[in-house]
């Protein structure tokens, strides 16, 4: 049976090597079809009626003009007279037609009546909600006491607004009936294998007679697991009308319902002593998933002081259901600790950085890799250097320079994957997974696993994804996909490997292929490496017919594990005069265990920094508290950063013993938990005072300052 391990990196040439991306060539030239890129024979175009009221009961439903058009081939009525809807857009009636145009003008036609109830969207006036759900105080040790004893005590307000997930690519599928029982879906999803289910069960057809397909798919950072009511409702029409059916979410539905991150607000009280131990912490957070699900950010975040109480508040608002969103729960409280944490250090006068080091064991089993990694950050960013006490702002003039940082934790262990090696007589070398690559180098990851095992070039290999007819594999969530998928991959590799190896032996004069090794397009013996065969020659011997082996995970040998640390550090500087902050430095230095590939393993902390810059300084859900609209459902004014917002970005990827002998655990996630805080303590630090609330836009920096906006 084959050794379940990882190669020596000394002698492979692509394990942890900067590959670029497979796919690449595909997506610059605009070769990669997308969902939206699909379009079937005598295809229809599917559309949404949805409610312009946050709160309202539908009196009256008129779809007759709408169906009396020639153009309209399949119209259905989602929620009719009587039906209580409980925030905007959520959907009435969905329609098939020949075009967008006459898409347009049959939704148009359908009359809708609402009575108008009242509603409620700005959680973060947690008084005036009309519900709450508040949880059970949490209490840890002698929280009351070790505050009344403590020697300073700080108190603080914290907040982050909600923020949609943004996809480039929206929400949606091309739905296509083979006949009455069998449906294909090319859906824009992070669950290739986990939908048939869910479209089956919606439709009442078996689970089998589904297939999903998503050879592309334009991001999702956690939003895209379900197939959703226009899922359904895009099957339904292209049933009732018997062609193929497109429907993608607009640019206001997506930003408005398809997703969002909850927000979560807090009051906080953190005790210590003069000389900077944390002994105390108490805090009362509150926020709101939308109208029935809200996030409870784990509080206080990594750092586990001794004396603990904290309550959270849900606040059920009339807007659509939160969805995971990147590291879900843990941007929220890690700004809330770390605001928090450095707002006690500048009480006491002390550097941030010392007291964190001071308290570095604090934060468990990691603290030794914080420990590494907060003196590695603070080198890159000149932190000794640049750092001064709050209020002591550097900068002549108006415009103001700080330092802040943040530190995070992940699980990332890797969730259960399939996958099938194919061995050709002709020597091709192919893997078939049901999983999907998000854009952010899965199916890449996969070819370099696939070609080092064979001892082959990454670019002799095929790998066939994204497609739910493969081996079952688990949705891209949690930072799990990459253990997931290099694992079975790399079980089923050896496997087959190893049944080549043993048909080759005898060709090689050795007694079995344990004796054998795969190298550079040949298999040659151990230990006289001048003893060789082409791997083409080699793969022949298997016979007539392809050699086909599963790798599964969970399965034996310890190729991944979970648990990682990083931590960021932001400088900043703030124009005083008109509040506009700006990234200066920003540094992250990460463990992720085992790095496969080096190039898109940073590749994913830059993409984390960027987007965190975009949450801390831009992004956030305006909603109107007397129409309970939303006010920016378009990239208008929904902001997000461009080139020059995103400062001087730089990665320390934390590898070699005590870090890659972990196995492979989980990136996607971690990177961008921290930006939020280390931008906010930079802005603190710039200015003199807290801005509590993210992001930190110009009338928020102007308030804090007492300017005024």
């Amino acid at each position: 049976m084959a050794e379940y391990k990882w190669p020596d990196f000394s002698k492979r040439s692509l394990i942890s090597k900067k590959i670029s991306r497979l796919d690449a060539p595909s997506k610059v030239s605009g070769e990669a079809k997308y969902s939206y890129d699909v379009n079937r024979p005598g295809m229809l175009f599917g559309g949404i009626l949805r409610s312009p009221h946050a709160h309202a009961r539908i009196t009256k439903l008129d779809v007759s003009a709408a169906l009396s058009m020639p153009s309209v081939k399949a119209l259905r009525v989602i929620q009719d007279v009587g039906t209580e809807i409980k925030w905007e857009m959520d959907e009435i009636v969905s329609v098939a037609a020949v075009n967008e145009n006459a898409l347009y003008d049959a939704l148009g036609a359908i009359r809708v009546e609402f009575e108008v109830l009242p509603h409620f969207v700005t959680e973060e006036l947690k008084e005036k909600a009309p519900k709450s759900n508040p949880g059970e105080a949490q209490i840890i040790g002698r929280p009351e006491e070790a505050l009344a004893e403590s020697e300073v005590v700080m108190e603080g307000y914290y907040g982050l607004a909600r923020v949609a997930h943004c996809c480039l690519e929206s929400h949606g599928q091309v739905c296509e009936w083979e006949d009455d029982q069998h449906l294909i879906a090319w859906c824009s999803t992070q669950n290739v294998s986990g939908l048939p289910p869910q479209f089956a069960e919606a439709l009442d057809i078996p689970a089998a007679n589904v297939r999903v397909i998503t050879p592309y798919m334009g991001g999702g950072f956690g939003s895209k697991f379900s197939v959703d009511r226009w899922g359904v409702e895009c099957a339904q029409l292209a049933r009732k009308a018997g062609v193929a059916v497109k429907m993608m979410l607009l640019r206001d539905a997506e930003i408005a319902i398809a997703g969002d991150r909850p927000s979560a607000y807090a009051k906080v009280k953190v005790g210590c002593t003069a000389d900077g131990e944390l002994t105390a912490w108490k805090s009362e957070s509150w926020g709101s998933g939308g109208v029935s699900r809200a996030g409870n950010p784990p509080l206080p975040y990594v750092v586990q002081i001794p004396n603990i109480k904290k309550q959270h508040t849900a606040i059920p608002t009339h807007t659509g259901s939160a969805r995971a969103w990147r590291a879900p729960n843990h941007p929220q409280g890690c700004l809330i600790t770390m605001a928090a944490i450095e707002d006690t250090a500048a009480k006491i006068g002390m550097d941030p950085l010392e007291l964190m080091l001071k308290n570095i064991h604090l934060t468990g089993r990691l603290a030794s890799i914080y420990q590494q990694e907060l003196n590695i950050g603070a080198k890159m960013i000149e932190w000794e250097h640049n750092w001064h006490p709050r209020g002591e702002g550097a900068g002549s003039g108006p415009v103001k320079y700080g330092l802040g940082l943040g530190i995070h934790t992940w699980g990332g262990r890797a969730h259960a994957s399939n996958c099938e090696v194919v061995v050709y007589p002709d020597g091709g070398v192919e893997a078939r997974i049901g999983s999907q690559d998000l854009g952010v180098g899965t199916g890449t990851i996969i070819a370099l696993v696939l070609a080092e095992t064979f001892g082959l070039g990454i670019k002799e290999v095929k790998v066939r994804m994204g497609d739910s007819r493969y081996p079952q594999s688990g949705p891209s969530g949690g930072s799990t996909t990459v253990g997931g998928v290099s694992s079975s991959t790399r079980r089923a590799a050896l496997d087959a490997l190893e049944k080549v190896l043993n048909v080759t032996a005898p060709a090689l004069g050795v007694e079995s292929g344990e004796q054998l090794e795969a190298w550079k397009g040949t298999i040659r013996v151990k230990e006289d490496p001048s003893r060789h065969i082409d791997w083409k020659r080699a793969a022949a011997r298997i016979g007539p017919a392809p050699l086909t082996v599963m790798g599964r995970n969970p399965g034996p040998g310890s190729l991944n594990n979970s648990g990682v640390g990083g931590i960021q550090m932001a400088e900043v500087s703030v124009d005083t005069e008109t509040g506009i902050v700006k990234i200066e430095r920003f540094v992250a230095v990460q463990d992720c265990g085992l790095i496969l590939n080096m190039k898109t393993a940073r590749s994913q902390v830059f993409g984390a920094m960027i987007q965190g810059v975009a949450y801390a300084l831009m992004e956030e859900k305006i909603m109107d508290p007397v129409t309970g609209k939303l006010l920016n459902p378009d990239m208008e004014f929904y902001k997000l950063p461009g080139l020059f917002d995103v400062g001087q970005l730089k990665v320390h990827m934390m590898t070699g013993p005590g870090y890659d002998d972990r196995g492979v655990i989980g990136l996607g996630e971690p990177p961008v938990i921290s930006p939020g805080a280390a931008i906010s303590n930079a802005v603190a630090n710039a200015i003199g005072v807290r801005v509590p609330t993210l992001p930190l836009t110009p009338d928020r920096v102007l308030g804090a300052l007492g300017k005024g906006v």
